[in-house]
């Protein structure tokens, strides 16, 4: 997606909560971001999504949810 663009870009989310999610970024505010971070609050801890924009054409692009590595349980010590 080009800086310079005078048009709304259309932007659609896959992945984690946002999925499924089109918004509209008008060219006033410049060009989509490349990453985009959805903090999500609850009754439990936030949970952090990143959104990582694939463009597709001048005005389209995608934001893919970001996967990050699941970490190792610790190996248990045989006794």
């Amino acid at each position: 997606m080009s800086e310079n663009d005078d048009a709304d870009a259309v932007l659609l989310f896959l992945g984690g909560p946002l999925d499924g999610r089109v918004e509209v970024r008008e060219a006033r505010h410049g060009a989509p971001l490349p990453t985009v971070t959805h903090t999500h609050l609850h009754d439990g801890p936030k949970v952090v999504h990143h959104y990582d924009l694939h463009p597709l054409t001048d005005g389209a692009g995608v934001y893919h949810l970001r996967v990050e590595p699941v970490p190792e349980p610790a190996d248990a010590e045989s006794v």
